[in-house]
């Protein structure tokens, strides 16, 4: 593996190394060690960490520490952040960004098969090592699509700031100011560790974390684990539905009780945090499990439906609850997504659910199941204009 030589690129970080170096420095992916060096410089740098996954280029760096006896610097290898330890003022990120040309291997110039990978693999990591008030100086090109870059800045709740662009002649470079956002920097005073992104929804974005339970209440839980996964919703700030979050967070607890839904943790402006279900979804579990245990499921759920009923309580969307009912690893359903959740005079939760069992028959005889589409809406025809226990039996019965 070769090691960068400066080029355009360096020289152009460099001159923002120079203004914005403090504190303590990480310099990934060190190459030359252009970076690192002129972090060092800088009468308000206090250490300077140069890491490479080149073994080469340690050695050469160290070598010149040595023999120059440069304080307050030191090259370690290190896959990215992998052998790195504390928190840092600035990180200095110019990493190889170049798509993958078929054929040719350098670590030293292509960023992975798009240009952009191995920036994801940083910005999916760089928060655990950056200060509250820190930020990182990025450098990529426009080869290496600036759109995604971007999108993959912002789905890691961070934001960017460009400090400086420049055009070659088959590309145009820029240098970001990058750093974590309020949001960010909230969500990890609350004790979330490993923050990362989970999926795209339609209101807004769903991240998964880290959190010791013990840190956040005086108590512990008796005979629980302290460690848990968390999910965290997150809403658009241009999204109409910012205030259903209250409204989610607000049956979410009321409904915990029940377990029917994730255990609630905690909510911001902006935000909820509930324990992340580990599980499949209706769909994709009825898909790979048998009959027996698929009649116990759809039995659970009707009861669970029933439960809102009575409580004169809408979900909403259980007519189509693919992505709402996630069936855990001892086949318990656990429903997501309360933002729309209302209390009404006429609850629909068991009919709904009917008739996505209705539409469903297909997959379900597939697994030995004999439904009649007919009679399961009759019935529960029947059961909406009473709401009786026995109504509720004998759609059951019929679900067989």
């Amino acid at each position: 593996m070769d090691i960068y030589q400066p080029a355009e690129d360096s020289y152009l970080l460099q001159k923002l190394v120079r203004q914005y170096s403090t504190g303590r420095i990480l310099d990934v992916g060190t190459g030359s060690g252009i970076q690192a060096l002129t972090a060092m410089e800088s009468p308000n740098s206090r250490e300077v960490i140069a890491v490479d996954i080149n073994k080469k280029v340690v050695m050469q760096l160290n070598q010149q520490i040595q023999e120059k006896k440069l304080r307050k610097i030191k090259a370690v290898q290190s896959d990215l952040f992998e052998n790195v330890d504390g928190q840092f003022n600035l990180i200095i990120f110019n990493p190889p960004y170049l798509p993958q040309d078929e054929g040719v291997e350098d670590k030293a110039i292509y960023g992975g098969e798009k240009g952009w990978e191995l920036s994801e693999q940083f910005f999916s990591q760089v928060s655990k090592y950056l200060l509250p008030d820190g930020f990182v100086l990025f450098l990529f090109s426009s080869l290496t699509n600036k759109e995604k870059i971007e999108e993959i800045v912002t789905n890691n709740l961070l934001e960017f700031e460009e400090k400086v662009n420049e055009k070659l002649a088959f590309e145009r470079l820029y240098v970001y100011a990058v750093k974590k956002t309020t949001l960010l920097r909230e969500l990890e005073g609350k004790g979330l560790e490993n923050i990362h992104y989970f999926a795209k929804g339609k209101r807004g974005m769903v991240y998964t974390a880290i959190l010791d339970k013990s840190k956040l209440v005086k108590t512990h839980f008796p005979g629980k684990k302290n460690i848990v996964k968390v999910a965290i919703k997150v809403k658009r700030e241009d999204s109409k539905a910012l205030g259903r979050t209250e409204n989610e967070v607000k049956w979410l607890k009321k409904l915990q009780k029940e377990a029917i839904c994730p255990r609630f943790l905690f909510n911001g402006h902006q935000y909820l945090a509930y324990e992340f279900v580990e599980g499949k979804f209706i769909l994709d579990w009825i898909k790979n499990n048998s009959k027996e245990e698929i009649k116990k499921v759809l039995l659970k759920i009707i009861d669970q439906c029933f439960i809102l009923d009575k409580m004169r309580v809408n979900k909403e969307e259980m007519h189509h609850p693919l992505k709402h009912i996630l069936i855990t690893r001892n086949n318990h359903p656990i429903w997501i997504d309360f933002e729309r959740c209302k209390e009404t005079e006429y609850p629909q939760n068991v009919t709904q659910f009917i008739e996505f069992v209705c539409r469903t028959t297909v997959e379900l005889q597939q697994k030995g199941f004999k439904l009649s589409v007919n009679t399961l809406r009759e019935l529960a025809k029947k059961y909406k204009e009473t709401y009786f226990q026995q109504s509720l039996q004998d759609l059951k019965n019929e679900i067989h």
